[in-house]
């Protein structure tokens, strides 16, 4: 199972098996594979930003 990552500032999470088609980031794109351009679609802020979503 791929890792999600949330968004530390609006809590947008982004899942590899759905990846960003509005960002032109294709469904099974790791996070880590995604272009360090990249921003939050919700709330623009970048990569770094993001953590590791831990479930419970």
């Amino acid at each position: 199972m791929s890792k999600k990552y949330i968004c530390t500032v609006c809590d947008y999470i982004y899942d590899p098996e759905i990846g960003d088609p509005d960002s032109g980031i294709a469904p099974g794109t790791a996070f880590e594979d995604i272009p360090e351009d990249w921003v939050c679609p919700d709330c623009n802020v970048g990569k770094s930003d993001f953590e590791v979503l831990t479930e419970t």
